[in-house]
């Protein structure tokens, strides 16, 4: 996304500071966000850039979370944007290319420079990477172009709002068994369709026991219908099963491009479910002086796991910046003696 376009998506920016700041928050969605809240409120100078392309754009809605169930994702974030704003945060509009150690501090401190595709800078001593994730899809022809709406991936994100519809789940690998049973809570209509992945006896016996029809019959491509919602599936032998809705487990791949300077440890999941940042307890990752958040390192997180997520990892990084100050004042402080008592030696 270029910067006006992350601009118009994350309303106003402003400026890269010129000074060394105490964090950048790479990534404005919910983790990073609040993560730049914590920090802002414990008056620390912290600049968030934000790409304006959030994982969850496509919904309708943000769900499951208290008090702020169906808030649309764009409105969610605009206030989030403000508080951090409110508190002395900086949040800028614009694509991270590179982030990298920078020459530490004369106690060791760490910095961090983080460049924009425009070009612009910024060195911070602390980062918090909430870059979150990207969906992929499997390669079935039409399936994309309904991403978000008749597409869907959660059961909890989404479930409620395609209940009692014929959903049909396009298997991906084993995770799909158990996606599954959690959307057949949600309606009586449901079809798997196997998509060569294998499926074992035990498992076509529960699911006959749950009245889950089992499609083994290849699948060709998504139908639509005159108004362009999903129609139905069209299988090799030219027949097509009606669905209203269909659900995917998708490969989730965290955001890691521009990040390949921070050499942050990258796992990759079993099955082809995706990959993400390595971490440790409050994001903390083994690059000193970095934390990640949200689903770039967890990524079944929803919104309000992904938000708590970032507010813990900004304590922590509060906490850290507060005792690398006292170390660097006590450094002072011993200077400022020694240089009184060579004064008085004179």
């Amino acid at each position: 996304m270029s910067v006006t376009a992350a601009a118009t998506a994350t309303g106003t920016t402003a400026p890269l500071p010129d000074r060394t700041v105490d964090a950048v928050v790479i990534g404005g969605g919910a983790a990073g966000l609040n993560g730049a809240l914590m920090l802002a409120r414990s008056r620390r100078s912290v600049v968030v850039i934000d790409s304006g392309s959030p994982r969850n754009a496509p919904a309708e809605g943000v769900h499951g979370l208290l008090a702020l169930d169906g808030t649309p994702p764009a409105e969610l974030y605009a206030r989030g944007r403000e508080e951090v704003r409110r508190y002395g945060g900086v949040i800028v509009a614009g694509e991270v290319t590179s982030a990298g150690p920078a020459a530490p501090s004369a106690l060791g401190d760490p910095r961090f420079t983080v460049a924009l595709a425009d070009g612009r800078t910024v060195v911070a001593r602390r980062l918090l990477v909430a870059t979150g994730l990207r969906d992929v899809l499997p390669d079935v022809p039409g399936l994309a172009e309904h991403w978000g709406h008749g597409v869907v991936h959660c059961p909890y994100c989404h479930g409620w709002e395609v209940r009692d519809e014929p959903v049909g789940v396009l298997a991906v690998g084993p995770a799909s068994v158990h996606h599954a049973l959690l959307f057949r809570q949600l309606t009586d209509d449901l079809v798997y369709f196997v998509r060569g992945t294998g499926l074992d006896d035990g498992t076509r016996a529960r699911f006959a026991a749950r009245g889950i029809r089992v499609v083994d019959t290849p699948v060709e491509e998504v139908r639509k219908d005159a108004d362009g919602e999903i129609a139905g599936v069209r299988l090799a032998d030219g027949s097509t099963v009606a669905r209203r809705v269909l659900a995917v487990a998708t490969s989730m791949r965290a955001r890691v491009e521009g990040l390949e300077g921070l050499r942050l440890p990258v796992e990759e999941l079993p099955d082809g479910m995706g990959h993400r940042f390595a971490s440790g307890p409050a994001g903390l990752t083994e690059v000193p002086g970095v934390w990640v958040a949200g689903n770039v390192t967890d990524l079944s997180a929803q919104v309000g796991a992904s938000a708590a997520a970032g507010a813990l990892a900004g304590a922590h990084i509060n906490a850290h910046l507060a005792t690398a100050d006292t170390d660097a004042a006590l450094a002072a402080a011993a200077g400022a003696d020694r240089a009184t008592d060579a004064e008085r030696a004179a």
